[in-house]
């Protein structure tokens, strides 16, 4: 048997995989009573499970102490796979060979269930996968949960444009924050390329860097070089990625901060809706205002 096990997750983790497993419960609910096809596509999927530490727990007059122990809970395949109205296809990628294993593991022991297993590249697979013309009936929900700064823009462009797609992003803000420096001239080129791949432009540069200052003169009288330096925080930078992501889809809700009332905040679970219809963007728009609304509280 493949190792099923993916790696050990904070609260972030819990959360975000919470958030997910309840709008797909209210999507397909929705969505079978009047669409032919629903799908569920994880473009990094993991493994299907994961393992989480359970800390120690003291004891009481009424319990036992509780040493501290490893479980195993369902990652976002299984939860996907769990959803009822079931799916009609589940379609699940990965990089890695040992969780593609896993995850044919886990297609073996539901085979009454249309499971596609992919490996390879996210980007690549992805677009591939929906480059098709049977959207017309089908409607499908994504969930992006990068390693790293992995998603490309022209991915969810071609996602954007089949118009029937809605995505949940886990955004790596602080990867963006770590790329795009506070001094411009500190990020190197292959730095650049990185952060204009996972935005789409290279605008960033002269929409999130700004002079420092006007020039001063050095003690004999030159001029020194002006300095750009980043204009926006964390927040700001935030904000600028959702705009990125409404030049593409309809609509695109307040993302949640991961970890939650945490600083620096590591990353920015966005629902993006690529349907441009009213009644779809109402839809979606309630669910994950809904969600994200009690999550927070």
């Amino acid at each position: 048997m493949a190792g099923n096990d993916h790696e050990f997750g904070g609260q972030h983790t819990e959360i975000k995989l919470a958030i997910v497993e309840a709008y797909l419960k209210r999507y397909s609910a929705a969505l079978h009573n009047w669409c032919k096809q629903v799908w569920y596509i994880d473009a990094f999927a993991g493994t299907g499970s994961r393992t989480v530490r359970v800390a120690a727990k003291d004891g009481n007059l009424f319990e036992e102490p509780v040493p501290e122990h490893i479980v195993q809970r369902r990652g976002s395949a299984q939860i996907a796979i769990d959803v009822l109205p079931q799916f009609e296809r589940l379609v699940f990628m990965d990089i890695k060979p040992r969780h593609v294993a896993a995850l044919r593991e886990l297609q073996g022991r539901h085979s009454d269930r249309d499971i596609t297993v992919l490996q390879g590249d996210a980007n690549g697979l992805i677009q591939a996968e929906i480059a098709w013309d049977g959207w017309r009936s089908t409607r499908a929900v994504m969930f992006l949960d990068p390693y790293g700064m992995n998603v490309e823009w022209e991915t969810l462009k071609q996602i954007a444009a089949t118009k029937a797609i809605d995505v949940w992003y886990l955004f790596p803000l602080s990867g963006l924050y770590r790329q795009a420096a506070h001094d411009l001239a500190s990020i190197d080129a292959s730095k650049e390329r990185a952060v204009t791949r996972m935005l789409g432009t290279d605008a960033w540069k002269g929409e999130l860097y700004s002079k420092n200052q006007p020039p001063i003169g050095d003690l004999f009288g030159e001029e020194t070089t002006e300095q750009l330096r980043r204009n926006e925080d964390v927040a700001g930078l935030e904000r600028y990625v959702k705009a990125r992501l409404k030049t593409v889809f309809p609509e695109v809700l307040d993302p949640f901060p991961l970890p939650p009332n945490q600083k620096p905040q590591r990353f920015s679970l966005f629902c993006a809706i690529s349907n441009s219809s009213p009644k779809a963007i109402s839809l979606a728009r309630s669910f994950g205002r809904d969600i994200l609304k009690s999550t927070s509280q």
